[in-house]
């Protein structure tokens, strides 16, 4: 029908459906009318069809201009939307760029040809044109709103892989109000000079003066250079206001007002170090300064001389931390932290002393320890211990603890310790501060607001969030030595340690020490004598140190797999589909530096775990601490390992070199 009355010329408003049935509908009603007319009256009829004829002759001529007039608007409008378009699409502010099939530059609207100047864009590869460009278009994901910079500029780009259309709206102007928002944020910072009470005590007036001067310019002109606001509170505590700009710039220039007071102090005999702790990123002030807190904890408890910076619920950035940490600990404080600790036994109702995950000589000797001082306070302690997991020479202590039954009996697997734990409980975490290589995590979940710990590896990020009372010393050699020197400071009416406990003790000195060539300081001979005075037995001590057959024959197979990285590092890569003990593994890391020009060394071997895990060495040259943090482990400046899961031993050693060899490599020189 709609094509019938086309063919026929019918006016356009009536090849509108709906217009079409009014009329038709109308007419209708008109011609009964005009028959019912006739049917009264012919005369009335007839004057009935000359008016129904005139009204129609009206509507017709109405309607016809109605629908001419609509069609005219309609034309009208369209022309106006297409010309707007096309204005639009050739000068709107948003640069369009339409490629081919290869990438060549089909057509731009003027918008974005001003950014190419008199260049000639159009028929070339945009890589020809632009290379940067060109990288940008091909490395934003289709059809997903993108910030990049471009030429100096800022642009949001959108790429329309369907129509070859790249979509540029320049945002500078937005941009850099978003930077300079970014670049005014404030970070609190605490500083402190880690050994300055040390270092005092034995100088003069006026040589204390000159220091405290010495150290006020260095640290304003340091400010001053990175327009930052600096607060003395106290002789050894500073206050510092940064601008997140600010805070960029010191991270680039690697926080070196480290290295330049400790080598000015070195050179005049009183070697002075920094700690700093830094907190961004929360406009909240008084989170921000406890965060800050925070950080300086961190800093001071992996041993000073290093610099901590860290945002809530983000992951630390660490500077510094190449030297060994220098023996700053007094009997003071060792005092202070015996009487807190006798005062938090006092308070519960039973000790639980747990070490970590394969325990060593020094992780066991150490709860051993904490046995002993809990007895001379009358209280009930049980070590913590899976005895399906330990070492030979661990293996050998405990079949010699057969001999004494009070200490056989207060030796219990993590599925007891849940059992007996109750809210009064206390829980010491020795030779260890991370719960996650912790023995018993189960009963750390239970006991985890009754935490002690006991340690002097240097601080991880990863700590108990509200530990009753912290102990970490990584200038000592052992955890066994901090222990021993609390027995000067409990009741001498007590039963003092016995033989075997002072055996174990030094025998974990010993072996953490090296057989005292590492990490030893005149505390550390203090608290041997103290032991060896006590009963030690030397002999006994090598009977826990000798090795198995296998262990031996393994050790020396893995020396001989060893390879050179910059000459003074060696590597070891065990095979991927023969499983070492972890021990073994760092027995061949210890003699590797015994080499020659071996200055740090790396044992990579497969774990009876399934994990991957290097045991790394040095001799205090290089850090090999930070090392094994990139790979998600720690430990000391000369003594590291990590675990790594779901990687085969080669990749580990991939991942390993590529830290090695890249030129900001977290190693130096100490």
């Amino acid at each position: 029908m709609d094509k019938l009355f086309a063919r026929l010329a019918v006016p356009e408003f009536l090849q509108n459906r709906r217009l079409r049935g009014i009329a038709i509908m109308t007419a209708g009603l008109a011609i009964l009318g005009i028959v019912l007319s006739f049917l009264l009256n012919w005369i009335f009829g007839l004057v009935v069809l000359v008016l129904v004829g005139l009204a129609t002759w009206g509507v017709f001529n109405t309607m016809a201009e109605i629908g001419a007039d609509t069609t005219q608007y309609i034309s009208d409008l369209s022309f106006q939307i297409q010309q707007g378009g096309q204005e639009a699409l050739i000068r709107m502010p948003p640069g369009v760029l339409i490629l081919g099939d290869n990438d060549q530059v089909e057509w731009l609207n003027p918008y974005l040809q001003r950014y190419f100047e008199d260049q000639n864009v159009l028929g070339r590869p945009l890589k020809d044109v632009d290379a940067e460009l060109a990288q940008l278009v091909t490395d934003t994901p289709p059809e997903t709103l993108s910030t990049v910079k471009w030429r100096d500029y800022r642009f949001t780009l959108y790429v329309q892989p369907d129509f070859h259309a790249v979509y540029l709206y320049d945002v500078t102007h937005y941009q850099l109000i978003q930077e300079q928002y970014d670049n005014e944020k404030i970070a609190i910072g605490q500083l402190f000079l880690d050994n300055y009470d040390e270092i005092t005590q034995s100088m003069t007036d006026q040589d204390i003066s000159n220091l405290r001067n010495y150290v006020t310019n260095e640290l304003s002109a340091w400010v001053q250079k990175f327009d930052m606001y600096l607060k003395q509170l106290d002789d050894d505590h500073y206050f510092i206001l940064a601008y997140a700009k600010s805070l960029a710039a010191i991270e680039a220039d690697k926080f070196k007002i480290l290295d330049t007071i400790r080598e000015s102090t070195s050179k005049q005999n009183f070697p002075l170090t920094l700690s700093i702790g830094i907190a961004y990123g929360d406009p909240n002030l008084n989170k921000l300064a406890d965060q800050a807190q925070s950080n300086l904890d961190l800093a001071l408890g992996r041993g000073g001389d290093q610099v901590v910076v860290k945002a809530a619920d983000q992951e630390a950035r660490y500077y510094g931390g190449k030297t060994n940490p220098m023996e700053k600990r007094t009997r003071v404080r060792a005092r202070m932290i015996s009487q807190a600790l006798q005062e938090l036994m006092n308070e519960s109702d039973q000790i639980f002393v747990q070490g970590h995950t394969q325990p060593d000589m020094d992780s066991l000797g150490a709860c051993l320890g904490i046995r002993r001082i809990a007895k001379m306070n009358h209280k009930t302690c049980w070590i913590v211990l899976d005895q399906e997991t330990v070492h030979s020479d661990v293996q050998r202590l405990l079949d010699d603890l057969k001999d004494y039954p009070d200490i056989a009996e207060s030796i219990i697997s993590p599925e007891t310790a849940i059992e007996k734990a109750t809210d009064q409980s206390m829980l010491l975490m020795v030779d260890h501060s991370k719960p996650s290589i912790t023995i018993a995590p189960d009963l750390y979940q239970r006991l985890e607001n009754r935490v002690m710990i006991i340690d002097h590896h240097r601080r991880g990020e990863e700590f108990p969030e509200n530990p009753l009372l912290v102990y970490i010393e990584p200038y000592a050699s052992s955890t066994c030595e901090l222990i021993t020197e609390m027995f000067e400071y409990q009741s001498q009416e007590s039963e003092p340690i016995n033989k075997v406990e002072a055996t174990a003790m030094l025998t974990g000195i010993f072996i953490d020490t090296k057989h005292f060539s590492l990490r030893t300081g005149t505390r550390t001979f203090d608290a041997a004598s103290y032991l060896r005075s006590a009963g030690a037995d030397a002999i006994e001590m090598q009977q826990y140190m000798k090795e198995n057959v296998d262990s031996y024959l393994q050790r020396n197979h893995l020396i001989e797999l060893v390879e050179f990285v910059n000459e003074d590092m060696a590597v070891v890569t065990g095979e991927d589909d023969q499983t070492y003990d972890p021990v073994t593994a760092a027995q061949a890391a210890d003699d590797l530096l015994n080499m020659s020009g071996v200055d740090a060394s790396f044992v990579i071997t497969r774990r009876v775990d399934g994990r991957v895990g290097i045991s790394a060495r040095s001799l205090g040259q290089i850090n090999v601490q930070l090392v094994m943090e990139d790979m998600g482990g720690g430990g000391h400046l000369s003594n590291a390992a990590t675990q790594i899961s779901d990687k085969s031993v080669t990749e580990v050693k991939q991942q390993l070199l590529d830290i090695l060899n890249k030129k900001d490599a977290p190693v130096g020189e100490a």
